[in-house]
């Protein structure tokens, strides 16, 4: 294509982003400024550039917010829970077993192999073959994101209060512990789960009934006790109050405060041009910017984080154990927590900074590749009809649902008509990749020598 074809190509995308995106679309529909033919590529590169920063404004796609600051106090016990087993029941998980960071605050599995389990990421095993029903979310800029976990279930509304599965036993005290929102309540959960870390037996917080948050919180918090360097730890990180006057809720509200310090990252080449470097990103991370802002990829993926906050079904198919429905094995998603049967098979869409080094993607993993996840979009009806079990590892091969009917009778009709040709698919992956900031390649740092429990770190 000659210059003067590709910048009027250009510039008709423009005029059609009403139509390709939603139908309450109100992006700018101005042509981009003219530019001169005789710049060659930069021509149209100089006009790509344009096209793609009006589409941003349009998304209301604006830089990372600056991260707040965390006492490093705090900071340091965080740390030394987060990569401490002795939270767990039988001394053999931490939170960041399933959060590694030699696999970018994921595990690089589809679905998280929790308490019993032996070795790390894609190499854990449990002795029963048991998995966790979802994928573990990487917890990159996590002050971008409320609500959490992927049904929702731990929310804060802004004004103080909180929407969390533990109800009226999140006490008033414990709520005014919270720094951070919902994050620093977070961490208050997967504690509980026996799945996850408290285990089915041979401890004493097993023995504790599941309704009993606060008696499972309270042993821990005895445990915390016993180690002398804890309790010098919290006392440090929460200057003025003594150990024994705190709760669980200080434990987890430091856990947040170090993933909000750690895991922040905001220089990615997106990240640059945003700033204004438009020489930033490549042509062709440039033409997917410009595809993934003109489609309806952006109307969910939109934000300083690349997510709405919303949840959506994108008829991802369903694997594993499940958290219910008919057969013990599906997963309701959002409708769990809301009982809107409209939410039946919605999940909350993920942010996608530093997205390509989060494989696998979906709620349950289901898909592999990054490429495959932009690739699914495109008629994913016809995607999820035809889903490929072989991606998957073996023992999850046999554990694809028979629920497809049911999953696309509640499809997000944003996904309606939507179709990519090859090109589209290869250019959006690419500009996925500009997302990625060279930081977050390497997290060993993360990871201290030792934690005061002596208990082997991940």
């Amino acid at each position: 294509m000659n210059t003067r074809a590709a910048i009027g190509a250009l510039a008709a995308s423009a005029l059609l982003i009403g139509v390709s995106a939603c139908s309450d679309d109100t992006s700018d529909t101005t042509a981009p400024p003219k530019v001169s033919e005789n710049r060659g590529h930069t021509a149209v590169n100089d006009t790509l550039v344009a096209l793609v920063r009006q589409l941003t404004a349009g998304r209301g796609i604006t830089p990372m917010p600056r991260t707040p600051h965390v006492r490093p106090a705090l900071v340091r016990l965080g740390q030394a829970l987060a990569f401490d087993k002795v939270l767990s029941g039988n001394h053999d998980i931490s939170c960041m077993s399933c959060h590694l960071p030699g696999f970018a605050t994921g595990d690089g599995r589809s679905l998280s192999i929790g308490q019993g389990g032996t070795g790390l990421g894609p190499d854990r095993v449990h002795p029963d073959g048991a998995f966790i029903p979802r994928n573990s979310p990487a917890v990159f800029n996590i002050t971008t994101v409320n609500p959490l976990f992927w049904d929702g279930r731990v929310s804060s509304d802004g004004n103080g209060g909180f929407h969390t599965p533990a109800g009226a036993h999140l006490s008033r005290k414990m709520m005014k512990t919270f720094e951070f929102g919902a994050i620093s309540a977070q961490p208050l959960f997967p504690v509980l789960s026996r799945e996850e870390m408290r285990g089915q037996r041979g401890n004493e917080l097993a023995r504790i009934a599941d309704d009993q948050e606060p008696r499972i919180w309270a042993g821990l918090m005895t445990r915390l006790g016993k180690i002398r360097r804890y309790r010098q730890l919290f006392e440090a990180a929460y200057p003025g109050e003594r150990f024994e006057t705190m709760t669980f809720a200080h434990a987890s509200n430091a856990i947040a405060g170090f993933l909000i310090s750690e895991l922040a990252f905001n220089d990615s080449p997106w990240d640059r041009f945003l700033a204004g470097d438009d020489r930033a990103l490549t042509s062709k991370q440039l033409l997917g910017a410009k595809d993934f802002m003109s489609a309806k990829c952006s109307v969910c993926h939109n934000g300083p984080a690349l997510t709405d906050n919303k949840f959506h079904n994108v008829a991802v198919a369903q694997i594993g154990p499940g958290k219910g429905g008919a057969a013990g094995h599906d997963d309701f998603g959002r409708m769990e927590i809301t009982g809107n049967p409209a939410d039946k098979y919605a999940f909350r869409t993920p942010p996608l900074r530093n997205v390509e080094l989060t494989a696998p993607y979906g709620h349950d993993g289901a898909i592999t590749t990054l490429k495959g996840f932009v690739d699914h979009y495109s008629e994913s009806d016809l995607k999820l009809r035809a889903y490929k079990k072989h991606q998957l590892e073996p023992l999850l091969r046999g554990t694809v649902q028979p629920t497809t009917d049911g999953i696309l009778a509640t499809r997000d009709t944003l996904l309606d008509g939507v179709v990519f040709p090859e090109e589209t698919i290869v250019e959006v992956t690419e500009f996925m990749r500009a997302l990625t900031d060279p930081a977050a390649r390497n997290l060993r740092r993360l990871a201290p020598r030792t934690v005061p429990s002596g208990l082997p770190i991940d």
